[in-house]
């Protein structure tokens, strides 16, 4: 009852408020209560206003000046102000700093307006809804991402809405990783959710601290099965889930009909845009976590944050903006059907063999702009004259395109060649509607063609030959009434008059009507100079609107072809993926790989891709990889810092994703056995804001890794146990591998980098594991790395060596080699403390009788231990049961 009173008392002061305002600013009011979390673009003539919170906010973020408005009320209105036809950039500073932007136009003519111009928000602008070219990166794709959580798992629907691309993924509700691994791949701008995802907080801070994204909630419709799959059904034209490929994905229906509600309240128009979905299935794609992607540096080196050195880096030669977005995503999907390997495989060696075809193909390439944006800012409205006549231009190339890919031979480039529409009626529509060189709005007019419209051409001649028009009436009058001295003038009280003086007054016919006396003369006016006043004032105003009729008539027959023009763009982007992967493998000597069935990865001659061209000519020391499910499962790799531990690994990991790509890889030779998924665990560091160790961290990560990888995964394990004691770390370390070893477990292709030299010792007692060690050539104090991997462990660290190369000054080195050697001598004595014993006077172990011994609990823990049942989670917490009794 209060909260109804208090409710009813606010509306009364509201009311009060809104009694006092201006009509304007009541109708800014009610605008702005529907936007309350929104920065509402208010149009007033050629500016947008904002006013009162907004305007301070925006005078703030913007550095406008702060000004103000009589509003009714006794203070002056705070406002601020940008000009419409600059407003983008403004637009883009404040969506950039996370803000929405309701853009409120005035929707009716101020000329027939009566009382306050009618205005309507039409486009809510936020991050994940951008259209704008100078909002967009145009290699970057722009997500918004729409999650609905609940009992049955999350839904997950991300759609690019400046490319009509939309990809739905449903996941177990167990499996917050691969959540994660979604939403690092796709990066989304803004991300939207159902009440329930709140409680995924882990989610919720990488969305905040990795993504950088906004965020907000969907409405409560978003758990209304029914309503949803009718709002899915409703907006793709279909009778059936099934026909979308939906069946028994509720989650995903969920989340894409609650992405396009959102859509439909913030742009009001354009939604048909998104023409097909992409439901994700499982087992389409090699599982990669946000850990792998960073590891490997897909798109982005892991310190600079920049794209030099990272695998795009390297394989992106592609021409287009819809290329350099296609080859991001073919990068961070690879593929895990063998046979839709070999057809990428295919499509690339063709290119590589015909390289004049490629060259070819590349050059047409270079013309053709971002045909896949162009087309969905034509379906927004938002497009530019100049931007159609990009259209245009684009469409020029295709038959270039198309006849050069005319006889391949490949099934994916005879696909290409299918889809590519030559587009010769929008071409011809283009050419003839659009001027050759159109202004950048359609407000002055001008775009139009000569030719195109008979009515809007003899408009535009009136108004440009107005007066050869009236000097050719004047001449017409002067010779029919023999007035020699009549002439035309114009004044803006009664508009184009005859002026006659008073000597030829008995000349004036009857048909002139008097409309003003002067002391030398009379003004009048007849039919004929009516008509043509009507139609030389009318011209420009009627030619203006003639022209946006037209132009929005163009914009509808040009939208109703998105279909076609969008099949067209894709598969013009699959063409630029497909030579840039061409080029790369025919400049760095890169060789097909074989892909093969079973569980063999052979590589003779491997190189990392990245570092190769980092090291700009220097010559680089290749190195072969075997591994397989049987005595080659576990490679143990040791060696000092510095030596190319960890460079080895990942680039076995880089040759084998390369391979499932589809692209050649930088080998001799290459034998690749498909990997359902590449898991790492690379580097350690601190988790501040969770409050968790470089150990904790490590450890969830190992957890994460040991639960979703198969025995057909690939894991790139890099100093496992390094973050806590070393005993600590060497037994967890050498746990790990028997679990992954243990084929019953895990059985997975494993590559383990350690600097545990007592871990070698497994491969004489566990079978599948090999040593391998980074070659290290030693001269005295002084090493050299031959950056070559060869069977067997490493003779030593060379820990003090390698802190002499990194500038260590030399008196530190020579007490470390004194230090060392002191430790070395104290072994035994350290040993036999470790084990409970009593060390000898010399240094040597005594001998004990074990039956003198009572088991400690430490003992009697460890006896109890079922190694056979335990699970690597219980592995753990055993440990650290260990770990603290030890401690007591």
């Amino acid at each position: 009852m209060a909260a109804a009173e208090s409710a009813g008392l606010k509306q009364n002061r509201k009311e009060e408020r809104m009694e006092g305002l201006t009509p304007m600013m009541q109708q800014y009011f009610r605008i702005k209560d529907k936007h309350k979390d929104h920065l509402v673009f208010y149009r007033l003539g050629d500016f947008y206003e904002m006013f009162f919170d907004d305007a301070i906010l925006a005078s703030k973020e913007l550095g406008l000046t702060l000004t103000g408005r009589d509003c009714g009320l006794s203070e002056r209105a705070p406002m601020c102000g940008v000009p419409h036809h600059s407003s983008e950039g403004y637009v883009a500073k404040l969506i950039r700093k996370g803000y929405k932007v309701a853009i409120c136009e005035q929707v009716e003519d101020p000329a027939f307006a009566k009382g306050v111009v009618s205005r309507e928000v039409v486009r809510v602008v936020t991050p994940g809804t951008l259209v704008e070219n100078n909002l967009l990166q145009e290699d970057n794709n722009n997500y918004l991402c729409s999650i609905v959580y609940g009992e049955g798992g999350f839904g997950l629907a991300f759609a690019d809405i400046s490319t009509g691309e939309v990809n739905l993924v449903e996941i177990p509700a167990d499996d917050d990783n691969r959540v994660l691994g979604q939403l690092a791949q796709y990066s989304p701008r803004e991300v939207i959710f159902n009440e329930a995802f709140l409680s995924k907080t882990e989610i919720a801070q990488f969305m905040r601290e990795k993504l950088c994204c906004t965020a907000d909630l969907l409405d409560r419709a978003a758990e209304d099965m029914d309503a949803a799959a009718k709002t899915v059904l409703e907006h793709f034209q279909k009778d059936e889930l099934s026909a979308l490929g939906l069946t028994g994905k509720n989650r995903c229906v969920l989340a894409l009909a609650g992405l396009l509600r959102y859509l439909a309240e913030t742009q009001k128009v354009g939604l048909e845009r998104l023409i097909t979905v992409n439901v994700l299935e499982d087992n389409r794609f090699m599982a990669l976590d946000q850990s792998a992607r960073a590891n490997l540096e897909l798109l982005e080196t892991q310190r600079a944050r920049e794209k030099r050195g990272s695998l795009l880096w390297v394989l992106d030669k592609t021409q287009t903006p819809m290329g350099k977005r296609l080859i991001k995503t073919v990068i961070n999907q690879p593929l895990v059907n063998g046979a839709e390997i070999e057809k990428r495989l295919n499509a690339v060696e063709e290119l590589v063999e015909g390289e004049l075809l490629c060259q070819s193909l590349r050059d047409l390439l270079g013309g053709v702009y971002d045909m896949e944006r162009l087309i969905t800012r034509i379906v927004y409205g938002n497009a530019s004259p100049r931007e159609y006549k990009t259209l245009e231009q684009c469409i020029e190339k295709l038959p270039g395109l198309k006849a050069e890919l005319d006889g391949v031979k490949s099934q994916h480039l005879t696909g290409i060649f299918r889809d590519i529409d030559l587009l010769e009626d929008v071409l011809e529509l283009l050419r003839r509607a659009i001027c050759p060189s159109p202004p950048a709005t359609i407000k002055d007019g001008g775009v139009i063609a000569e030719g195109y419209s008979a009515e809007l051409d003899e408009l535009r001649r009136i108004s440009t030959h107005a007066k050869e028009y009236l000097t050719k009436l004047e001449n017409d009058e002067k010779e029919k009434t023999g007035i020699r001295n009549l002439k035309i003038g114009f004044n803006k009280v009664f508009g184009y008059y005859l002026e006659v003086t008073k000597s030829y007054l008995g000349l004036v016919p009857e048909t002139y009507i008097r409309k003003q006396t002067l002391a030398n003369c009379e003004r009048y006016i007849i039919q004929e100079l009516k008509d043509l006043e009507e139609k030389i004032l009318g011209a420009h105003e009627q030619s203006t609107a003639i022209e946006q009729k037209l132009f929005e008539e163009l914009r509808v027959s040009v939208a109703r072809q998105l279909h076609r023009i969008q099949r067209t763009a894709t598969a013009v982007a699959r063409l630029d993926v497909y030579c840039s992967f061409a080029c790369v493998c025919r400049d760095y000597r890169y060789v097909r790989p074989q892909i093969v069935s079973g569980d063999t990865i052979k590589i003779t001659g491997g190189r990392h891709p990245a570092v190769e061209l980092l090291l700009e000519g220097a010559p680089y020391v290749p190195n072969d990889a075997l591994l397989d499910g049987q005595d080659n499962q576990i490679a143990i790799v040791t060696g000092p810092n510095m030596a190319g531990k960890s460079t080895y690994m990942r680039q076995v990991a880089l040759i084998v994703l390369m391979a499932q790509i589809g692209c050649f890889v930088p080998a001799e030779s290459a034998s690749i056995a498909v990997v359902d998924g590449i898991y790492t665990r690379i580097g350690a560091s601190d988790d501040l804001t969770t409050g968790q160790s470089t150990f904790m961290v490590e450890m969830c990560e190992v957890a994460g890794i040991l639960k979703n990888a198969t025995a057909k995964s690939l894991l790139i394990l890099d100093e496992i146990g390094r973050g806590t004691s070393t005993y600590d770390g060497m037994s967890i370390a050498r746990a790990v591998i028997e679990y992954i070893a243990d084929k019953k477990r895990l059985g997975a292709k494993t590559l383990f980098a350690t600097h545990y030299h007592e871990l070698t010792e497994i491969e004489d007692a566990v079978p599948g594991v090999k040593n391998y060690n980074t070659a290290v050539k030693k001269r005295g104090d002084d090493i050299t790395f031959l950056r070559k991997i060869v069977r067997g462990p490493a003779d030593g660290s060379y820990g003090i060596e390698v802190s002499k190369l990194a500038g260590i000054p030399g008196q530190i080195v020579q007490r470390a080699h004194e230090i060392l050697r002191d430790l070395e001598s104290a072994q035994p004595v350290r040993e036999a403390r470790r084990r409970g014993r009593k060390p000898a006077e010399d240094g040597r172990d005594l001998q004990i009788c074990f039956e003198d011994i009572t088991p400690s609990e430490v003992e009697q823990l460890l006896k109890d231990v079922d190694l056979d049942t335990l699970t690597p989670i219980e592995a753990l917490t055993t440990l650290f049961k260990l770990k603290e009794k030890v401690k007591s």
